[in-house]
């Protein structure tokens, strides 16, 4: 097998906003970044949700950085008195910032096919770290930006999806994950944790979860089972798995 093949690559998330942490906003970031990053070989290690506090969004990066070898930041890049990611994760570094000419001249090309003029406001999100590289943004034109192995992105999900086009030529490969999934009708966690338990300790590279599960027939009777899924990069072990998976429902 080659390097790429073999090696683990990961990844973290910083959630970055007062109204995920309220409950107003939905995120759905996390979601579709671990959903582009699985083809890659990268795996989603940790996720951090941070409210809109400068020391807090700091905290995060810097323990994500070293954890990880990705960091995804989403939100408070936009031009408002709350955005101040940017800020957060130039401290982070110890990094300058301000505004810079290549990203004012993005906004300036972009708003003026627009017809819209640039406010102070708006100028704000031509602010980049000393060092940092630009990530294009396809959909509004106002960049984010990759500071070392933190790449920062907007909150608005189409946004962020956009950015994650100019991002992946970046990234380094791993090897790929792969999953299998055998459902035991009539089985109940309890009574299959001494062999699920056994089980991961005889193939270590594998992950093993059990999820329950319950369906409703028309006659109101409930059937219910667990659903066992297996996840690792080598398809022959996780192959072997599946197997004894499955003799568990004899």
């Amino acid at each position: 097998m080659s390097e790429t093949e073999t090696r683990t690559v990961s990844a973290g998330i910083v959630v970055i906003g007062d109204e995920i942490l309220s409950g107003r906003t939905r995120d759905i970031n996390v979601q579709q970044i671990a959903e582009f990053l699985a083809p890659l070989g990268i795996g989603l290690k940790e996720v951090r949700i941070v409210s809109d506090e400068q020391d807090a969004i700091i905290e995060a990066v810097k323990a994500l950085s070293d954890r990880c070898d990705y960091v995804f930041t989403t939100g408070g890049i936009g031009p408002t008195h709350d955005d101040i990611t940017a800020d957060a994760v130039a401290a982070a570094f110890g990094r300058s910032i301000d505004v810079r000419d290549d990203a004012l001249a993005i906004l300036k090309d972009w708003y003026a096919k627009a017809k819209t003029e640039i406010t102070p406001a708006r100028l704000r999100m031509a602010r980049i770290p000393d060092g940092a590289v630009l990530i294009d943004n396809p959909v509004t034109g106002a960049p984010g930006f990759q500071l070392e192995n933190v790449f920062v992105m907007a909150g608005v999900p189409k946004i962020a999806r956009g950015m994650l086009e100019d991002v992946a030529p970046r990234l380094t490969r791993g090897a790929v994950t792969h999953s299998v999934t055998v459902r035991l009708e009539n089985a109940r966690e309890g009574d299959l944790a001494e062999a699920l338990g056994q089980m991961q300790t005889d193939y270590p590279s594998v992950s093993l979860g059990s999820y329950p599960w319950f369906q409703e027939a028309e006659d109101g009777s409930i059937t219910r089972g667990v659903a066992l899924v297996a996840r690792g990069t080598d398809q022959d072990v996780l192959a072997e798995v599946e197997r004894a998976l499955q003799a568990l429902a004899q």
